[in-house]
């Protein structure tokens, strides 16, 4: 019999954190997250990490595991997401991974398997230097022709992830997201699962982000940006979330404040909308419109959508 797991995804800003908790509460979850940014020890403000306030007690895992100089990778994250989801299932309770990278959730519903090109190869020092020489941007173009589906899913800034992308094709001479779509339609997913997609409004969802930017500077989150700033650690994969590289400009004297906060909001729109893409092509989501009616309506749809997939009684 297959491990139960519930899945909450979206773009940022739509509501997760909120949903997840009293999701939690009411089938006797535990919660995991599904953030690639969520795992850094004192990045809290930029990645819109879930506070104890918010927790209400539900134990959460994959959060502050890593200091920001470490790398990370979705590789890493199947592994101990997996190994969470096994541990919650025996203890009796529901696992429930919330985030809004999509190549790491599917790295664990499904039977993604990592390819074994290997690093530091001369093809890697070649596509680094290209980056430097040329740009990220040119790079990034490179990944487009040769797999246009996994250039979507990456950031043209995350320049690590893309030239890793692209030793994989000119080692092996294999698409990564043609091998991937072939794998996913002959194997269904190894978990009995619910997976949740959280929607807004256009409109509704960018004022939302914009309000949050405001609330993060209030925050300080210019200051966990600086500690990377002073760290040296800027080309580190902690320093490349959006939330943090926008503002490093500003502390080099480069652009205004006022600017760094408008890159921000544009770029967290820009990525918001490439979530809600992504996770609506590449994943079976049921879908629930967060912006039609109370909050209190909305979840029982999700919730009776919930019991319903991983057949639990409404008395949890």
């Amino acid at each position: 019999m297959k491990e139960k797991l519930v899945v909450i995804v979206g773009p940022t800003a739509v509501g997760k954190t909120k949903t997840s908790i009293e999701l939690a509460k009411a089938i006797n979850g535990e919660i995991i997250s599904g953030d690639s940014m969520q795992v850094y020890k004192g990045l809290d403000i930029g990645t819109a990490k879930v506070t104890e306030d918010e927790k209400e007690g539900i134990p959460h895992y994959l959060i502050d595991i890593k200091d920001p100089i470490e790398p990370f990778s979705a590789a890493e994250f199947q592994q101990l997401a997996r190994e969470r989801i096994t541990e919650i299932n025996q203890r009796g309770k529901v696992p429930i991974i919330v985030g809004g990278t999509g190549l790491y959730i599917r790295a664990v519903t499904h039977h993604y398997q990592f390819s074994e090109a290997g690093n530091n190869s001369e093809i890697r020092n070649q596509l680094q230097r290209k980056a430097e020489i040329e740009g990220a941007d040119s790079l990034h173009d490179e990944l487009k022709r040769v797999d246009p589906v996994r250039a979507q899913e990456i950031h043209p800034n995350n320049v690590q992830r893309v030239i890793r992308a692209l030793e994989i094709y000119y080692e092996t001479g294999n698409v990564p997201s043609n091998e991937q779509k072939k794998m996913e339609q002959e194997r269904e997913s190894l978990y009995q699962l619910a997976i949740v997609g959280l929607t807004m409004n256009r409109e509704l969802l960018y004022e939302r982000i914009d309000e949050r930017v405001d609330l993060m500077v209030k925050q300080g989150v210019l200051e966990e940006a600086k500690m990377l700033y002073s760290q040296d650690i800027t080309d580190s994969l902690a320093a490349k979330a959006i939330g943090y590289k926008e503002f490093f400009p500003y502390l080099s004297g480069e652009s205004s404040l006022e600017d760094a906060v408008q890159l921000l909001k544009r770029n967290s729109r820009r990525y918001a909308k490439r979530q809600f893409t992504w996770f609506r092509n590449q994943m079976n989501v049921e879908w629930f419109s967060m912006d039609e009616g109370p909050f209190s309506k909305k979840f029982i749809e999700i919730r009776q959508f919930v019991e319903g997939k991983l057949e639990i009684s409404e008395n949890v």
